[in-house]
């Protein structure tokens, strides 16, 4: 059945599932866009419906994201091109998009091997969480551990940001003691960030496995979590600026110790 009216009672899930409050009780979320949606098939993540406009959708790979959805028996929910505008978050909609189901993850399904743990503290914009997830895909980072009141990892800011890479990565949300409590129980060195600390980012060799603890956009990491760090880095700031963005500054970091556990040469710094 094509849905041709905005008040249609699944139009109204779909703009539910796009607020705050309604994400949050959820277990769906919205998605939108080719790469996207295409990602989610491709790491086996579990799309619950596909929404065309079949006016909008006339990109050969969106048709043959739409063709897998009708081979695998997915849901399909077919709208008019007005009904696809209203709810698309896209500022020219290509005519599909999707519901899936959010990925739970547990501390129990975090396997402890060598590479690198991302410790997020408070993040609160949607697209600094989605690009660190695309920077943990990138390197291989072993699992996320969101601390405290963190953003939702399934806004579509975040899901856009991320390109996608959110459908790969283990995602825990968790307090700080019980980060301190799984690191101690394991034995994985903590490695924080301040502009106040003495060392160098480039001249420390870091440990394999390692957890690195970044702090939220405006306040950083907090006494508290500094102490409990077993190294606090800085990043150099050469001119004005005291600080990086916090989705660079995770890149960084990230690439800095992928570079170390893989024995690249790492700078001298007086």
């Amino acid at each position: 059945m094509k849905i041709t009216s905005t008040s249609n009672s699944r139009i109204k899930e779909i703009r539910h599932l796009q607020g705050k409050k309604g994400l949050k009780k959820s277990d769906f979320f919205y998605m939108e866009g080719f790469r996207i949606i295409g990602e989610a098939f491709d790491t086996g993540s579990v799309i619950k419906t596909l929404i065309y406009a079949p006016y909008l959708l006339k990109n050969e790979y969106g048709l043959s994201l739409l063709a897998k959805g009708e081979n695998l028996g997915i849901e399909i929910l077919e709208l008019s091109e007005p009904v696809f505008r209203s709810i698309s978050l896209k500022e020219n909609p290509q005519g599909l998009a999707a519901i899936g189901w959010k990925t739970r993850c547990s501390l129990a399904e975090v396997s402890v091997q060598p590479g690198v743990f991302f410790a997020l503290n408070e993040i609160a914009d949607p697209g600094n969480l989605g690009t660190i997830i695309r920077t943990a895909d990138a390197v291989d980072v072993r699992a996320i551990f969101l601390l405290g009141d963190c953003v939702n990892p399934y806004e579509t800011a975040a899901i856009r940001g991320s390109m996608g890479a959110i459908f790969s990565q283990k995602i825990v949300t968790m307090g700080f003691q019980q980060l301190l409590n799984w690191k101690t129980s394991n034995a994985i060195p903590l490695v924080g960030t301040s502009d106040r600390a003495e060392t160098d980012f480039a001249v420390i060799d870091y440990p394999n496995p390692v957890i690195l603890l970044m702090g939220s956009e405006r306040q950083g990491l907090t006494s508290e979590q500094l102490a409990a760090c077993d190294q606090v880095v800085r990043i150099p700031m050469l001119r004005s600026s005291d600080s990086l963005n916090l989705a660079v500054a995770t890149g960084v970091m990230a690439y800095q110790i992928y570079n170390s556990h893989r024995g690249i040469y790492r700078s001298k710094v007086d």
